[in-house]
């Protein structure tokens, strides 16, 4: 087991290490669009790349409606392990709308030697991400 402070030192090494070895700015919280960013996520049990539409009900319904009529091109052209998911739940219990991407490997943040698969699925699960949004972006906001 790892204390918290191990834990945060992990943390911040992986995600410095990530950000040496792919050396971009990702739009990430910068989409101009309320409520609606992407995600990287890593943990002890598992890594995800999501786009996240969060916010007051109204701009979800509003976007999630948009990605829905969206949901064939992204299946077909950018990601098709992409999973929908209308209503999600966060830890903190609020709820989401998410569309994500899993690892499907064993992976944790505590073991370096799972960290190299790790970034390499965020490097290409989130630029095709971007690459959709920034196709598509018209589509979403309007």
């Amino acid at each position: 087991m790892f204390s918290k402070e191990e834990s945060r030192k992990l943390k911040q090494e992986f995600w410095t290490s990530f950000g040496k070895s792919f050396p971009r700015k990702w739009i990430l919280y910068h989409t101009k669009l309320k409520g609606f960013s992407f995600k990287f996520y890593f943990d002890n049990k598992k890594a995800l790349v999501a786009l996240d539409v969060e916010d007051d009900l109204e701009y979800r319904i509003k976007y999630w409606e948009k990605l829905e009529a969206l949901k064939s091109i992204l299946l077909d052209d950018y990601l098709p392990d992409a999973i929908y998911d209308e209503t999600y739940f966060l830890d903190n219990e609020k709820e989401i709308s998410r569309i994500y991407v899993p690892l499907e490997k064993n992976v944790s943040i505590h073991n370096k030697n799972t960290w190299r698969d790790v970034m390499e699925f965020f490097n290409e699960k989130m630029t095709l991400f971007e690459a959709f949004f920034e196709e598509y972006k018209d589509v979403i906001e309007g």
